[in-house]
């Protein structure tokens, strides 16, 4: 339901749509976007999006959510939701991963009432040239966990073993990936992963990424004591969320 919500808001006339821009220079990231940039190597990037925070539901600002289709809201809250069981039960595994008791991970990014939830999702046009375009240049994510739904067009790419991997299309799968905030904690045990969106020349592309990230500036992120050794010294500076992600931008 959420993927044919999203879906439907796209297909919408671009008045309808505009009603929603973002105006990211004023700090206003929250809404309806389009990107169409140069990236560092001269490709172009190619995407419309429609980004805002969906957990926790008091946090939310709905007066910024899509009005139309009118099954958008109640899908996209009820998708936050079961997400938010799901991240629960990934960092309780992670945890125990890294021989730590079951809810530390969780208490560390936040816990029930600081991890927030922020949807993206990216429309990547047709592109009669896709070797001139990308979707989303190479990156890794900030967040603690992220997770993606897609339409079933191939375009994700991960950085494995020396070389780009198209990820599958598996049916009625989710995919999950560990950002930065877990490779800080886990002392680079966990790994963020590196990826790129490509566009496809057939296809419209559409993903449904969701990143779960600790509060900007009430926890400070660094090694964990327990994942830190004489022999595996720390390899992250302490920063609060708000200055990695400052750090990764300029």
């Amino acid at each position: 339901v959420e993927t044919l919500a999203g879906q439907a808001f796209f297909a919408e006339p671009i008045g309808e749509k505009e009603k929603y821009a973002n105006d990211p220079g004023t700090g206003m990231i929250q809404g309806y976007g389009s990107k169409l940039a140069n990236n560092a190597s001269g490709q172009l990037e190619w995407e419309d999006y429609f980004f805002h925070l969906v957990y926790p539901e008091e946090k939310a600002d709905l007066s910024i959510w899509p009005k139309r289709p009118q099954d958008y809201i109640p899908a996209t809250r009820e998708y936050a939701k079961e997400l938010r069981g799901l991240a629960t039960k990934l960092l309780s595994a992670l945890s125990f991963g890294l021989g730590l008791e079951e809810g530390r991970l969780e208490k560390e990014v936040g816990g029930m009432e600081e991890l927030i939830l922020q949807m993206k999702i990216n429309y990547y046009p047709k592109c009669p040239q896709p070797e001139l375009a990308l979707g989303v240049e190479a990156h890794t994510d900030v967040s603690a966990l992220s997770f993606i739904l897609h339409n079933m067009v191939p375009g994700l790419q991960l950085f494995y073993g020396g070389k780009w991997v198209t990820a599958k299309c598996v049916p009625d799968s989710i995919i999950v990936h560990i950002g930065d905030t877990l490779e800080i904690l886990s002392n680079g045990k966990y790994k963020s992963i590196l990826h790129r969106g490509l566009v496809n020349k057939e296809k419209v592309r559409i993903s449904w990424a969701v990143f779960c990230e600790p509060p900007k500036e009430k926890i400070i992120l660094k090694p964990l004591p327990e994942t830190v050794t004489e022999a595996e010294p720390p390899l992250f500076p302490p920063r609060t969320f708000a200055q990695h992600m400052a750090h990764k931008l300029f």
